[in-house]
């Protein structure tokens, strides 16, 4: 039976700009390094930066990272400060910075969690919402 989510893999086309990025920007924690690769950490997530032609999504898969409501403006004001690609705007419940990395990967900071989005549902739902419980 699943358990959940294992570590995640991202293929990168330049590792030591991806470490930057991950290590410098976004507060990963660096494990271990190797010639093709590299094992980070943030909070319970085991991130894999592997060696390869990324090819990033097009649609709008994408990998949140979660953030406290009182960090949020300050951590995105210095990712802008460094330039970062944003990729769209905030859209939905709770405040979200998009953003891509180095390889065009595409990522999300966001304020909230499940249970927010659910009761920001019950008062706006979405066209179409069905409850399971």
């Amino acid at each position: 039976m699943l358990q959940g989510v294992n570590h995640l893999t991202l293929a990168t086309g330049d590792l030591d700009k991806s470490l930057a990025f991950y290590v410098d920007l976004l507060g990963c924690r660096p494990r271990v390094r190797w010639a093709r690769g590299a094992y980070l950490t943030l909070g319970e997530l085991w991130l894999c930066l592997s060696c390869d032609a990324p090819r990033p999504a097009r649609d709008y898969s994408h990998v949140a990272f979660g953030i406290p409501a009182e960090h949020f403006a300050p951590f995105c004001a210095r990712l802008r400060a460094a330039g970062v690609d944003e990729w769209q705007a905030n859209r939905s419940e709770g405040d979200s910075f998009y953003l891509k990395d180095p390889d065009g990967h595409r990522l999300e900071i966001h304020v909230g969690d499940l249970e927010s989005r659910l009761a920001s549902l019950r008062e706006a739902p979405y066209q179409g919402l069905i409850w399971f419980d």
